[in-house]
């Protein structure tokens, strides 16, 4: 795995392909920024910089260049030396040229994961008897996506795409139940937040990490959410319930959000009503999933280590020195990977914690 070491400072490395064939090395020269932009909240974006410049011969600006097309399938791989890493693989979308009196045009070139083909049209539509991980599997396939997708267990028997994009849909039947939707590559990922997880690397204050801005606040902190609706088929009503306690996981720290709250406040129950359910299972499982959704706000922040092409969105990693409250496991909600000749390679990153 590619990484920079605090006490032995590494060169670090761009290399990028386009529609499957690598830049050469004369147009790399006029590469002066990289940027991908890592999110399980949001389609992954990138963006590369171009000075002003032309190809081989000079004459065509990048503005012009055949190898910058809207669509083209785009692959940015960092790294340090020769160990270099695929970070992120998606189409370019956009073309943002920069014309100054004084120079040639410069060139910045941006695209997306293929998340972005989601969003194109919107639909209505219903789906009958199906899980929400069945509906999932459906439109990674009419997107031209392989499906990855852990089983979601509850079967709905009517569900409705009202008005909405693929991905507009997709992110609200994962919200309900505490999923995400991800693209990796051609492959589309609805899987459970994994918080749960173990850390992928640690980050230790004054060393691999450079900067740590965390933030804890009890507000909309629980201890209990109740799920209530009515069954027209059953005749009876509906009833599910989550309580401080029921965390799929504590991240290693003492005490969770709502424990937190409860001890300074009081307890706090949150009564949903007016969202309709079917079937027990579905309550239950809604409750759970609202429940450790507040829960993981509990502690956000951001931060700034030396670039490492391993933390990515999606992954837990283990933040040390800054403190005993505030060092342990978190997830990573973001992450944003810069390279510029100037600063060399840095990542930027989002976190969350559910515990301390």
């Amino acid at each position: 795995m590619p990484v920079a070491k605090h006490d032995q400072p590494s060169v670090p490395s761009v290399e990028m392909k386009v529609n499957g064939f690598f830049l050469p090395a004369e147009a790399m020269a006029y590469v002066i920024g990289v940027t991908v932009d890592d999110s399980v909240e949001l389609p992954g974006m990138f963006t590369i910089e171009l000075a002003g410049g032309g190809t081989l011969k000079q004459t065509i600006p990048w503005v012009d260049d055949q190898r910058f097309e809207v669509g083209g399938a785009v692959e940015i791989r960092l790294g340090y030396g020769s160990e270099m890493e695929t970070l992120f693989s998606g189409e370019i979308t956009g073309l943002e040229p920069e014309f100054v009196f004084d120079r040639p045009p410069g060139l910045i070139v941006r695209g997306y994961d293929r998340r972005h083909r989601l969003q194109r049209g919107r639909k209505t539509r219903t789906f009958v008897q199906q899980k929400d991980s069945d509906i999932a599997s459906r439109i990674a396939g009419e997107a031209g996506l392989t499906a990855e997708v852990v089983d979601s267990r509850v079967t709905h028997d009517y569900v409705l795409q009202a008005d909405l994009t693929d991905l507009e849909f997709l992110w609200r039947r994962a919200r309900r139940i505490e999923y995400e939707v991800v693209v990796i590559d051609k492959r589309l990922l609805f899987r459970p937040v994994a918080n749960a997880e173990s850390a992928v690397l640690t980050l230790v204050m004054e060393k691999e990490l450079l900067e740590f801005y965390p933030r804890l606040t009890s507000m909309r902190q629980v201890s209990e959410v109740a799920i209530r609706s009515w069954s027209a088929k059953e005749k009876k009503e509906i009833v599910g319930q989550a309580r401080t306690g029921d965390e799929i996981t504590m991240m290693g720290g003492q005490r969770s959000g709502g424990r937190i709250a409860h001890a300074a406040f009081g307890a706090a129950v949150e009564l949903i009503g007016v969202q309709p359910v079917m079937s027990q299972a579905e309550a239950d499982q809604l409750a759970r999933a609202r429940l450790n959704h507040r829960a993981l706000g509990l502690i956000v922040g951001e931060g700034v280590c030396y670039g490492r092409t391993d933390l990515r969105a999606g992954k837990v990693v283990r933040i040390e020195g800054v403190g005993r409250r505030f060092s342990g496991l978190y997830y990573v909600t973001g992450a944003i990977h810069r390279y510029t000749q100037q600063r060399g390679y840095q990542t930027h990153f989002a976190v969350r914690r559910n515990a301390s």
